[in-house]
């Protein structure tokens, strides 16, 4: 297996197969209930705005065809993803050092997610930085095309893109109708983080 760097001590995998076991866990967090999905290769998905467990297991299945999907809070992975998240969200974690498996992904998608993971806790980018920051000038909306697919959000801070214009942008939380309430309150949390 091949890996890139995508931030701060992360690694993106780029697999040549297809993983078969996709581990999965739920986590209680001060923005709703989150769950996380892993492969041996790291977090290939974290869900955030409350989602029930059913909805997950068919995100992973649409995600991963073909994977087998075990309920299992204990593997190595699982149990480093849960860490970092709960010391993220308490204050203590400013940066992740978690594997992230982006498999499925183009590299276009990949770059973004990459320029994305970059941007420090307590700070924002525009979409428009980011797309010149890949080699995009003008391409603001692929940026954010790119990152409404993110799959691991939190550990790849796409709700530090904000608009050029100094509103919020977008923040896509599927099955979440108030979306933009969670980038405000994970912005918000970042900004009292440091303190």
């Amino acid at each position: 297996m091949r890996t890139v760097a995508a931030r701060r001590g992360g690694t993106v995998a780029k697999p040549a197969t297809p993983p078969s076991v996709i581990r999965y866990c739920g986590l209680a967090a001060p923005i709703g209930r989150i769950w996380l999905g892993v492969s041996d290769r790291g977090v290939v998905r974290i869900s955030l705005g409350g989602l029930e467990e059913s909805a997950f297991v068919a995100e992973l299945a649409h995600l991963r065809p073909g994977a087998r999907l075990v309920k299992d809070a204990t593997s190595r992975i699982i149990a480093a993803a849960r860490r970092e998240l709960l010391e993220y969200f308490s204050g203590t974690r400013t940066t992740f050092t978690l594997p992230v498996d982006l498999d499925g992904l183009t590299a276009f998608q990949r770059k973004v997610l990459g320029s994305t993971g970059r941007i420090p806790l307590g700070r924002v980018a525009t979409y428009g930085r980011i797309a010149v920051a890949v080699g995009r000038p003008g391409g603001a909306r692929a940026v954010g095309g790119a990152l409404r697919i993110n799959p691991v959000p939190i550990v790849i801070p796409c709700h530090r893109v904000v608009a050029s214009g100094g509103g919020l942008g977008g923040f896509t939380v599927r099955g979440c109708p108030d979306s933009l309430d969670i980038k405000r309150k994970l912005l918000a949390l970042e900004g009292q983080a440091g303190r």
